[in-house]
């Protein structure tokens, strides 16, 4: 198994599997009265958080706590950082406190991968600037394959923000790993730089997409936020339209969120996605957000369940992954 998750593209097909397969062993422990394994007991968890999050951070800290490991939350508001201190001399005094893994979110690409020069425990990426969320793409796979059952050859279409976003990279590496195939949708302002060497299909066209006429019938499509916050300082009032991704709030809403009109395109069994936190009436409507076919909150629900398999497996070891999985079970 991997010493470290800093990427989706750190694990190939059966690797992810693995930990795909495990999750679901984990998620059954959220049905019982007593909610612990002992598997992790005696060893620690730094949640290393840079940049604010609600969703990841809270979900590798139950995912520790349920696996049995002490878990402790340092944010870089009202610690040394906030004095000066660089990330290297935070990162190294962490990991002298004897901590077995670090889970680590910044908002710069690639600080999560020079981390792991510095210190020796383990290290998982909970989201790097723009780079990549690894995790968060194993919950989305682990999501859509209790809908749709197993992945390959399904067509997923992710739509939005996708040069600010981790979450896309993330996804197009792991889905299509998994045998899937991916379709980007988005204004071309908001294309990321050298889109074309990924491993996926692009296109401007929403409605056509949707409707099965650009790359085939689609299985699921997933929203991604509007990341007003990463979209420039010259912005009004946070509108990503003052620094010239698009227009106007509402033409994007027109050409690119998913109305009510945009999920009737969708064949039945088609759920719909979104990583959190939502701009409801942006990027997608609260009819959409609301139906039976969202799968929002079932993501929030296997973030738990996917954080502990890979709190596991890199903690544990792969080798011991049967005896995790009868203790689950038991």
């Amino acid at each position: 198994m991997i010493r470290h998750l800093l990427s989706a593209g750190d694990l190939d097909a059966a690797s992810a599997v693995q930990i795909l397969d495990s999750a679901e062993q984990m998620d059954a422990i959220q049905h019982r009265l007593v909610k612990k394994l002992p598997a992790l007991r005696g060893r620690t968890v730094v949640n290393l958080f840079f940049e604010d999050s609600t969703r990841t951070r809270s979900s590798f800290e139950i995912a520790g706590k349920w696996l049995s490991a002490d878990v402790i939350n340092v944010s870089a508001k009202g610690s040394s950082v906030s004095k000066g201190e660089s990330l290297r001399d935070t990162a190294l005094t962490v990991a002298a406190l004897g901590v077995d893994a670090l889970v680590v979110r910044h908002s710069s690409s690639g600080a999560v991968q020079r981390i792991t020069e510095w210190v020796d425990c383990h290290v998982i990426n909970a989201g790097d600037g723009t780079h990549e969320h690894p995790t968060q793409a194993l919950l989305d796979a682990f999501s859509l394959r209790r809908r749709l059952g197993e992945l390959t050859g399904r067509h997923i279409v992710i739509v939005g923000d996708l040069t600010h976003s981790r979450v896309a990279r993330s996804n197009v590496l792991l889905l299509s790993t998994l045998g899937a195939q991916v379709t980007l949708v988005a204004p071309p302002t908001l294309m990321p730089a050298g889109v074309h060497s990924w491993n996926c299909t692009t296109s401007w066209d929403l409605d056509a997409t949707l409707a099965g006429k650009v790359a085939g019938d689609v299985d699921a499509v997933m929203m991604l936020r509007v990341q007003r916050e990463r979209m420039g300082s010259g912005s009004s009032g946070g509108r990503a339209a003052d620094v010239g991704y698009f227009p106007t709030e509402r033409e994007y809403a027109i050409g690119y969120g998913l109305s009510p009109a945009r999920l009737d395109l969708l064949p039945e069994h088609a759920p719909v996605l979104h990583p959190g936190p939502m701009n409801r009436g942006l990027e997608i409507s609260s009819m959409a957000a609301d139906s039976g076919r969202s799968l929002v909150l079932d993501q929030v629900r296997a973030g738990v369940a996917v954080r502990m398999a890979v709190l596991y497996h890199l903690l544990a070891g792969a080798d011991e992954a049967g005896s995790a999985a009868a203790g689950v079970t038991s």
